[in-house]
């Protein structure tokens, strides 16, 4: 169930959110960012805002499977002006599975749009292990812009938004069925279990 307002959001490469959008990947997986703190990551909220970043992506494709090649072309055509952040997908994170197996990686192919190299480097950053989380994505028919400020700067995941955003008449990008389907597939893929 959806909370009726949210004012967290989870910064992730725009042509990941486009992913998530179209229903083409139902999956985050994350390393963390350099300002996570003495911890590193941690899923410290189940209910989030996709927060489209571009920093990285558009320095080399190859981070990309090329699948994502023409969606990453888009999203920078699209590119909102630098003062402005759309929201308007709402990720529900339904199971969190800490990847600790470097072998369990190749069985994620096709779950996301990673390409394998950057999977294992983002693996491999400074003591082994990733996060998947499994999300259920929820989208809004209208876009929230909010103004850029730097409160939102640095690398870190989460962002603590100016005001909550209303979740009414958010509607699930994937049916029922077929997001329950795709969740059974990716944790028995990764050897999951649910922490």
């Amino acid at each position: 169930m959806l909370p009726p307002q949210c004012d967290i959001a989870f910064k992730e490469w725009a042509a990941i959110c486009d992913a998530l959008a179209l229903g083409h990947q139902t999956i985050i997986l994350r390393k963390g960012g350099i300002h996570e703190g003495h911890n590193g990551f941690r899923v410290a909220h189940r209910h989030f805002w996709l927060f489209p970043t571009y920093l990285h992506q558009e320095e080399d494709r190859d981070k990309l499977v090329p699948e994502a090649w023409p969606s990453l072309q888009t999203t920078l055509e699209n590119r909102p002006a630098h003062d402005r952040i759309p929201l308007h997908l709402l990720a529900e994170v339904t199971d969190v599975v800490e990847l600790h197996d470097e072998l369990l990686l190749p069985r994620l192919a096709g779950w996301h749009w990673w390409s394998p190299r950057t999977i294992t480097e983002r693996f491999h950053y400074r003591q082994p292990g990733l996060f998947l989380l499994v999300v259920r994505i929820y989208k809004s028919a209208t876009i929230a812009e909010l103004p850029n400020s730097p409160h939102f700067a640095g690398c870190r995941s989460w962002v603590d938004l100016p005001q909550p955003i209303p979740t009414a008449g958010l509607t699930p990008v994937i049916p029922d069925a077929e997001f329950q389907a795709a969740r059974t597939q990716i944790l028995t893929a990764s050897g999951a279990f649910q922490v």
